[in-house]
């Protein structure tokens, strides 16, 4: 995906790592429908809300969530658990003030059996009680916020995606053991950057890291990282780990190779400072940089390779972790529509806890007691291949 345009806007509330790559708007399409509903099937068809950007800083994200969800349905037949479907996609836009009323109407107007997606972590937060007084399911398929799925947990919302603080947590100690001498954290100011940074450091110190400095750039303004950089090259660190998203990845990642220290001080990070689009618009400054996510193309299994060629045949393009995300959250409304003949919201959430086991490109995960992904993370370093880059998987991460 090239870079057309790049906007990035302050959103301090906004606690989601965000593709923000890319003037990619889309009209907005509520009410169309993604799967053809053929009819019949067992306890007739069913209606899912699919609420997902499809303007602003965040579509890209958006469609590949929506083409990921979409290729499900396409490899069964429309159906889920045995059942037609009907989507009904609406525009998040770009934070709560669009995300949640968008909400609120696929479940009382378009009535809606249960919502998938959302990128904005202030949006499933703000949602959480519309959701949980209105008895309907929501599947998060992105929103990272640490809350979501802990202390602003609900029976009602289930996350297919991850808590910001578990992403960095398995790099941490990892990084320890790699790196002989302190490290150097830096992130974004805002609720996702702190909390990416939490779960590294937790994991890092207790293996006996050593931190050598701590800075958080204000979010979606910084665009000159030199002062930072300078801070880091005078400390002494032997490793920098940072979270950085969209277009301030590709600034600070860009920067950080034009400055000189990637050659002497190895860059870690959550999977989103390489991720998707990023990667592309980064290209080869990007080569040697490790990080941790849950998904990579490069997977090396026959699951994720035939999901790589099917999506890529489907879509002409790699599919990235929100698209794996929303695939899996298709996946689960699969299984759990299968176990139960009622669409209603109390029902789909005891069937909810009864799927099990989600064979996934990603690898196998299921959710644990707070309805979280309880998944693998993968060690990745960006390697060039066939003249491009890719987040080669080194191992994985306990």
């Amino acid at each position: 995906m090239g870079v057309l345009s790049v906007v990035l806007r302050s959103r301090r509330a906004a606690t989601v790592p965000a593709l923000a790559l890319g003037a990619l708007v889309l009209s907005a399409c509520s009410g169309s429908s993604l799967g053809q509903s053929s009819g019949g099937g067992s306890g007739g068809e069913i209606k899912v809300g699919l609420l997902v950007p499809l303007s602003g800083v965040y579509a890209p994200l958006g469609q590949d969530m929506r083409n990921g969800f979409q290729l499900y349905l396409d490899q069964h037949g429309g159906k889920l658990g045995g059942r037609s479907v009907k989507v009904v996609t609406a525009d998040e836009g770009e934070g709560p003030q669009t995300g949640v009323p968008a909400a609120q109407k696929l479940v009382t107007q378009d009535q809606s059996s249960v919502v998938v997606g959302v990128v904005n972590s202030a949006t499933a937060l703000g949602l959480r009680d519309f959701f949980t007084e209105s008895k309907k399911p929501l599947i998060v398929a992105n929103a990272g916020a640490d809350a979501i799925t802990g202390s602003g947990k609900s029976e009602y919302i289930w996350r297919t995606s991850f808590a910001n603080g578990k992403v960095g947590a398995p790099l941490g100690s990892a990084v320890a053991k790699e790196v002989d001498g302190s490290v150097y954290l830096i992130a974004a100011d805002y609720a996702a950057g702190r909390e990416m940074v939490a779960g590294f450091r937790k994991t890092f110190e207790a293996a006996g890291g050593k931190v050598a400095g701590e800075k958080y750039t204000p979010f979606g303004k910084t665009q000159d990282f030199q002062p930072y950089l300078s801070g880091i090259r005078g400390s002494g660190a032997k490793a920098v780990y940072g979270f950085y998203a969209g277009a301030e990845a590709v600034s600070f990642v860009k920067q950080y190779k034009q400055f000189g220290l990637a050659d002497k001080t190895a860059l870690y990070g959550t999977g989103f400072l390489t991720e998707g689009g990023v990667l592309d618009a980064q290209g080869q400054a990007a080569v040697g940089v490790k990080t941790s996510l849950h998904y990579s193309t490069e997977i090396d299994t026959p699951r994720n390779k035939q999901f790589v060629a099917d999506y890529r045949k489907a879509f002409q393009k790699a599919p990235t972790v929100y698209t794996v995300q929303a695939y899996d959250a298709a996946a689960v409304l699969d299984k759990a529509l299968a176990n139960t003949k009622n669409s209603d919201g109390t029902e789909l959430i005891k069937a909810f806890a009864g799927v099990g086991t989600i064979d996934s490109p990603r690898g196998q995960w299921s959710f644990d007691s707070n309805h979280d992904a309880q998944q693998k993370y993968y060690l990745r370093e960006v390697r060039s291949s066939g003249g491009t880059t890719v987040n080669a998987v080194i191992r994985e991460l306990g």
